[in-house]
C-alpha cells in the first residue's frame, strides 16, 4: 500500500488516497483517536471519483462515531482498465430496464459473477494492508455497495464482524446458496419502489441469509431515496457489533 495524498476534512477527519498494487483506494480516519479504531469497508457500485461525494459523507458519518472507513475501486470501473464482457452485460441490462423488460438470469450472471470473483480477493488484500496500519485495530464491518460482493465477502472473510447490505443491485441466484453461509449480524436496507431492482428477489435474498441476527429496513421510495436517518441507524448497528 502506497499513500499518494493526504488532507484534513473539517479538521476532524484525515483523508488519505492510496494505491494497492495499482488499485486506487481512500482511507478516512478520525483525526484524534485514543485507541485503534474499528474499520468499516465502504462498498459502492463503481466509479470512485463519481461516487466520492457520497463516500466522503458516509466516511464523515463513520468518523463521528470513532470508526475508520476505507474503500477501493472495483475492477473495470473508474480509471481501471475496462472489462469488455462486463460492459456488454451492463449495456444489455440497461436496454432491458429501459424497455421495461424483465432482466433474465443470463444478464445478471454475466454482469455480476465475474465482478464478485475479481473484487472480493481485492477487498481482502486491502483489508490485510489496512489492518497493519497504526490507529486501525478492528473489528471490521462492511457497508453497502454491490450487494453480491457484500454477500460473498461476509461469507468468506472471518474478520468481518457485521455487515450492512443495500438491496439495490441484482444478485445472481447462484449466490443465494452462499448467502446461507453468512452468519454475521446483518442490517439490510430495501427501497420498496426501487425502479432497477426486483423487490421479490431482494426479499428472497434476505430470507436466504443464514445469520441468526438479521434486520430488514424497508422504506418507500426509489433507488436514490434512502432516508438520511438510516445513516444514524447504521452507526448504531455497527456500534453494537464493532465495540
Amino acid at each position: 500500500m502506497r499513500f499518494t495524498s493526504e488532507q484534513h476534512l473539517d479538521h476532524d477527519v484525515v483523508e488519505r488516497e492510496f494505491l494497492l498494487d495499482e488499485i486506487p483506494g481512500i482511507l478516512w480516519t478520525p483525526a484524534a483517536v485514543s485507541a485503534p479504531a474499528p474499520l468499516i469497508l465502504l462498498g459502492h457500485p463503481g466509479g470512485l471519483r463519481t461516487m466520492y461525494p457520497r463516500l466522503a459523507a458516509r466516511a464523515r458519518h463513520c468518523a463521528a462515531e470513532g470508526f475508520a472507513a476505507a474503500t477501493v475501486e472495483l475492477p473495470g470501473c473508474g480509471d481501471r482498465p475496462r472489462i469488455a464482457a462486463a460492459d456488454h452485460a451492463r449495456a444489455d441490462l440497461r436496454r432491458a430496464l429501459e424497455a421495461g423488460e424483465p432482466v433474465d438470469d443470463d444478464i445478471v450472471d454475466r454482469l455480476v459473477l465475474p465482478l464478485v470473483d475479481a473484487a472480493v480477493p481485492e477487498w481482502r488484500a486491502a483489508l490485510d494492508a489496512l489492518l497493519r496500519l497504526p490507529g486501525i485495530g478492528g473489528p471490521v464491518g462492511h457497508a453497502g455497495g454491490v450487494t453480491a460482493v457484500g454477500v460473498r465477502l461476509a461469507a468468506v472473510e472471518p474478520r468481518i464482524s457485521a455487515a450492512l447490505l443495500y438491496a439495490g443491485s441484482v444478485v445472481p441466484r447462484a449466490l443465494l446458496e452462499e448467502a446461507r453461509q453468512v452468519t454475521v449480524p446483518l442490517l439490510m436496507l430495501l427501497q420498496w419502489d426501487d425502479e432497477g431492482n426486483d423487490r421479490q428477489r431482494a426479499l428472497d435474498l434476505f430470507d436466504a441469509l443464514g445469520s441468526a441476527e438479521k434486520t430488514l429496513h424497508a422504506n418507500l421510495g426509489g433507488h436514490t431515496g434512502v432516508p438520511q436517518f438510516e445513516g444514524d441507524d447504521a452507526n448504531r448497528f455497527f456500534a453494537r457489533h464493532l465495540r
